[in-house]
């Protein structure tokens, strides 16, 4: 793969199976791709191929502690990948290509090498369902362990996860059994991006935040959601027709009552300006 149209034809493959385990590394060097047609993704996935190597080396026959520490030995001690603390919001923290280049980024940008590194032992690793920091767990020999890439691969104890959640949600906040559960791979790879997306509409960037949302339909082409934000960025750039499309298509995988009879009120209202 080494085109914007074979990344994309790569993410689309990978929407269309949502349920299996994807090579999660090589979606999110596709989604850098799509940000940097013209790089050479070959020196990034084999340096990943690295990450995998070197930790294989170390590997032993551990719990899910031992593994995650041989995770954040390699990775972070080794290769010196770390938690942008000092520009967190800098565009190049959620682009694995840029993070590669760096050796740091964002939680999820970061959990991601955490991931793809300990699969390619043959570990159980998968991200956490945590609100606002990206963590991970690794699983074996009947233990998991609670992984933070941002913080070079330190174990995370339910007294710290609840210091964490505290100081992002506010000190009423409780961990809750649901932050515990594992998050897909897609779900991982739309996290991602919706951390650029969010950051482009800050800066007021439409188009950059329409085209992010076009590469989480990519991976998610069923999602009202996203379909129902695409023509909400198309109407904002004065995109009428494209938007109303978009909303049809909203319309057409919305599940909720509620939300549907509200896209279809907006679509009524982008018809009356288009005529």
């Amino acid at each position: 793969m080494n085109t914007r149209a074979e990344a994309e034809a790569t993410l689309r493959r990978f929407g269309e199976n949502p349920s299996k385990k994807l090579d999660i590394a090589e979606g999110a060097l596709c989604l850098a791709l799509l940000d940097s047609p013209r790089a050479d993704p070959a020196q990034y996935r084999e340096h990943i191929a690295r990450l995998s190597r070197d930790v294989a080396v170390r590997a032993s026959d551990g719990d899910g502690g031992d593994q995650a520490a041989t995770l954040a030995d390699v990775i972070s001690g080794r290769h010196g990948y770390r938690g942008d603390d000092q520009t967190y919001d800098d565009l190049q923290n959620a682009n694995l290509m840029r993070v590669i280049d760096r050796r740091m980024g964002l939680p999820v940008a970061l959990g991601i090498l955490y991931i793809h590194a300990a699969r390619a032992q043959n570990w159980t690793a998968f991200g956490l369902n945590f609100p606002g920091h990206f963590l991970i767990a690794v699983e074996g020999a009947g233990q998991r362990a609670i992984l933070d890439p941002f913080h070079e691969g330190r174990q995370r104890t339910p007294p710290e996860m609840r210091e964490l959640l505290k100081a992002m949600a506010g000190q009423d906040a409780e961990l809750e059994a649901a932050m515990y559960a594992p998050v897909g791979d897609l779900a991982i790879l739309l996290r991602l991006q919706s951390n650029v997306k969010l950051r482009l509409l800050q800066m007021g960037r439409i188009e950059g935040a329409a085209r992010i949302v076009d590469s989480m339909l990519m991976l998610m082409p069923r999602h009202a959601g996203l379909w129902r934000e695409s023509a909400l960025l198309l109407v904002r750039q004065g995109k009428l027709a494209a938007a109303t499309q978009a909303l049809e298509t909203a319309i057409e995988h919305e599940t909720g009552s509620e939300r549907r009879h509200e896209s279809a009120a907006l679509l009524q209202d982008l018809r009356r300006r288009i005529n």
